[in-house]
């Protein structure tokens, strides 16, 4: 199964309440962490709720 290589590249300081809860249960708590995760549609759907405060690659 191919894996997701997630990075917080923009702060959630300003966000609304959900995408912050969103990038939190991510594991992602500075910015430019990066995270790995397995691409699954639960994973894929949390991060499209919060495309504007990360960037995505597939490996």
């Amino acid at each position: 199964m191919a894996e997701l290589h997630i990075t917080l590249v923009k702060s959630a300081n300003g966000a609304k309440p959900n995408h912050r809860k969103t990038v939190k249960a991510l594991g992602l708590n500075k910015m430019r962490k990066t995270v790995v995760k397995q691409d699954t549609p639960t994973i894929r759907g949390m991060v499209r709720s919060i495309s504007h405060l990360v960037d995505v690659q597939e490996k």
